[in-house]
């Protein structure tokens, strides 16, 4: 089997951060990236972020292809119900081209009140949305031009000039949280991208959700299965704890308050809990052994061959982000390998 790992480039830091000093950071990790030989960069989408701030993706992925030539990259993910399908098929086909064909196209409901009223809309009017919009945006990458009245937009004979590199499209993963989202994503696009914030038993839960909804849409299970965690590696699991809780405690103090977990799955949905019980069967905490260990049983469990890893939690130093990177691909990924 061959696995790939990416890196989750999350762009979030506290309010008040110096955040030019911050972006020539992240500059930093992505060449790292490159150098170490990771296989992609994800970049995520928020509005309205307090109280974070946050890179928005298009021009930062824009940018960031131009650190790390050799690496996919991952818009994980677009809020595709709070945007118009000719600005999103034309953006991200150019995306696609300058970076030579090396996007891949994430999706997904999104789930903050703030965003979709800013942006007119309803979270009830979501999955409708999202459906025609992609549908839209898949024709506008494989057609001359396109002609169709939608719910909110109008295209009479549009066109995407500048099509996209990969051939018919780039890659679409979704990103899902409920059963109904998951169902979405099998029908609709090529992969299900599994969320960094569900628990093992929830994820094993809705494999079944997955797997049945592809039986039952004629598609067969994807080559490329994506999955996100949230890890911290360090030489103990002590280490790993002590040196990550005060950020992944502020990261998902701040996903509360957006209400985050209220959209995940029953049983699953509270980010209110001690932090000994957010953590359990949720992230990847350990030694390069235990961690790597963790990982092969994701990919026994349930085939995962794509991680992305979550390594930059907001206020965390960058030495500390660097220092995980080295190990993961000096230590994790060579394990991971050779179990494989």
């Amino acid at each position: 089997m061959t696995i790939q790992f990416g890196l989750m480039n999350r762009g979030q830091f506290p309010l008040g951060d110096d955040i030019a000093l911050r972006f020539t950071e992240m500059l930093e990790q992505a060449r790292l990236a490159e150098r170490l030989a990771f296989d992609s960069i994800m970049a995520g989408s928020h509005y309205s972020a307090y109280p974070l701030m946050h890179f928005q993706q298009i021009p930062f992925l824009s940018r960031i292809m131009a650190e790390c030539p050799s690496l996919r990259l991952i818009a994980g993910i677009v809020l595709l119900p709070l945007h118009k399908p000719i600005d999103i098929a034309e953006q991200f086909a150019c995306i696609d081209v300058m970076s030579g064909g090396k996007l891949i196209f994430g999706i997904g409901l999104g789930y903050r009140e703030v965003e979709f009223r800013a942006f007119g809309t309803t979270q009830k009017e979501a999955p409708r949305r999202l459906e025609e919009t992609l549908e839209v945006i898949k024709r506008l990458w494989t057609e001359e031009k396109v002609s169709h009245k939608g719910s909110h937009f109008e295209l009479i004979e549009a066109s995407c000039p500048i099509k996209p590199l990969q051939k018919p499209m780039p890659p679409i993963w979704t990103g899902a949280n409920a059963d109904a989202a998951i169902r979405r994503a099998a029908r609709l696009t090529d992969a299900w991208f599994v969320n960094p914030h569900n628990r093992i038993d929830t994820i094993t839960r809705q494999m079944d959700v997955y797997r049945r909804a592809l039986d039952e849409f004629g598609k067969p299970f994807p080559n490329e299965f994506p999955l996100m965690r949230e890890v911290v590696v360090a030489r103990s699991r002590d280490e790993a704890i002590r040196l990550g809780r005060p950020y992944l405690e502020a990261k998902y103090n701040a996903y509360k308050e957006w209400g985050q977990d209220k959209v995940m799955p029953a049983g699953d949905n509270d980010f209110g809990v001690m932090f000994e019980d957010l953590i359990k069967d949720r992230f990847l905490f350990g030694s390069p052994d235990e961690v790597a260990e963790q990982i092969l049983d994701l990919v026994r469990r349930f085939g995962v061959n794509h991680f992305v890893f979550g390594v930059q939690f907001p206020g965390m130093p960058q030495s500390m982000i660097l220092d995980e990177m080295q190990m993961l691909a000096g230590e994790v990924f060579p394990k991971v390998r050779a179990g494989l």
